[in-house]
Parts: C-alpha cells; sequence; structure tokens
C-alpha cells in the first residue's frame, strides 16, 4: 500500500467522522435538547457542548482539510481527482460556514447567563441551527465526493 492510498482512506476516516458528528449534532442532540429541556437547562446543555467539542470538532475539519489536500494533490493524475477536488472545496466550505456562522454564535452563547438568557436567545439559536444545517449537508457532500473519488480510483486497479 502506497502513502496516496493511505492519505486516501485516512480522508475518508476524517471526513466520515466530520460528516456523522455533524450529522448527529443537528439531526440528534440539537431537537433532543429543544423538545425536552426547559430554557436554564438548553443553555446550560448548549454551554456544556460547545465547551466540550470547540477543541475536537476544528480538529476533526482541519484534519479532514488537510489529508484531503494531500490526498488530492497526490493523487492529482488518478482517476477520480475532480470528485477528490470537489470534496476538499465541500469540506473548505463546510468549515467556512462554522467559522463565520457557528462558532461566533457559540463564542456569544458562551457568554449567556442561564438564569437570564438574552431576549433574542432563541432568535440565535434558529440562527445557529441555520448555519448549522447548511455545514452538516456541506460536510456529507464532501464525504460522498470523497468516497465516490475513492471508488473510482478502487475500480481502476
Amino acid at each position: 500500500m502506497n502513502i496516496a492510498t493511505i492519505l486516501n482512506f485516512t480522508t475518508l476516516f476524517f471526513a466520515g467522522l466530520l460528516a456523522g458528528a455533524l450529522f448527529i449534532i443537528d439531526y440528534g442532540v440539537g431537537p433532543a435538547v429543544a423538545a425536552v429541556l426547559d430554557e436554564q437547562a438548553q443553555i446550560k446543555i448548549r454551554q456544556a457542548v460547545i465547551l466540550s467539542l470547540r477543541i475536537l470538532m476544528p480538529a476533526i475539519f482541519i484534519l479532514t482539510i488537510l489529508l484531503g489536500g494531500a490526498t488530492t494533490v497526490l493523487d492529482r493524475f488518478a482517476v477520480g481527482f475532480a470528485f477528490r477536488f470537489a470534496g476538499l472545496l465541500a469540506a473548505l466550505i463546510s468549515f467556512l460556514f462554522a467559522l463565520t456562522g457557528t462558532a461566533p454564535i457559540n463564542a456569544t452563547v458562551l457568554t449567556w447567563q442561564p438564569g437570564e438568557p438574552p431576549k433574542d436567545w432563541r432568535t440565535q439559536v434558529d440562527r445557529w441551527q441555520q448555519f448549522d444545517r447548511v455545514r452538516t449537508w456541506v460536510a456529507i457532500t464532501a464525504f460522498a465526493l470523497f468516497l465516490i473519488a475513492t471508488a473510482l480510483k478502487l475500480t481502476v486497479h
């Protein structure tokens, strides 16, 4: 097994981890929190989730992008390059949605007092969910594109 193949599968691993984590946050954790917890508990759980994931999620994003970039460069002449490159762009776009959308809102949420949230806290949560929904589906698209590129490469060999 050569370095390009190892990087390719490592990229798939992190892209899948990223897409799966974002999907669970978006469609599992968020709705469950909103459905069963009161205002104060919702804010506390949101703050706890932000604190527990604020290192892990950026690390997974960065590893996906770096590995995706390395794989794209190493396999630039291999079949599936266009899908690999599109997957890399999608991962970058998802990361940009996180940097410019969800991360600033997360920083604001960490300043809230659970017993006295800002009057527009639900509006801010709704705005966060809109950014999150986009970044989630763009990350899922990145994973799918990396999968297609890998499948095409494997069918040639």
